[in-house]
């Protein structure tokens, strides 16, 4: 019986999977199966975390803004001024108004005195 040369499909495949796994450490880098295991816990993470990178980052701007508003001396808290923006219909998200907190405190204390008009 003559020998049958394998195709190369295979191999690209675990090369491709190799490749993305090149950055991890010890097994999970070499061995085939715990590179595939690896990978898919990788992606899953990444496309966890995406979602609590915004949540997280949204808790950041409302510390900042509430800290901020305190520290002004305006007698009303961060809840009751963002409902006064809406109110106001001025329409400024969280994150320029945490920038805008942090920069430039005179130009966050006219926007408040603004609402309070």
């Amino acid at each position: 019986m003559t020998r049958i040369r394998r195709g190369y499909i295979a191999r690209r495949r675990r090369i491709k999977i190799r490749l993305f796994a090149s950055t991890f450490r010890g097994t999970h880098s070499r061995l085939t199966r715990n590179t595939i295991q690896q990978k898919m816990r990788a992606l899953s993470s990444a496309h966890r975390d995406r979602g609590r990178q915004k949540r997280n980052f949204r808790r950041l701007w409302i510390t900042r803004i509430n800290a901020a508003i305190r520290e002004i001396g305006v007698s009303y808290s961060y809840s009751r001024s963002i409902h006064d923006l809406y109110k106001r219909q001025l329409l400024l998200n969280r994150k320029i108004l945490a920038q805008i907190a942090i920069s430039n405190t005179n130009c966050l204390y006219m926007i408040s005195n603004q609402i309070l008009k």
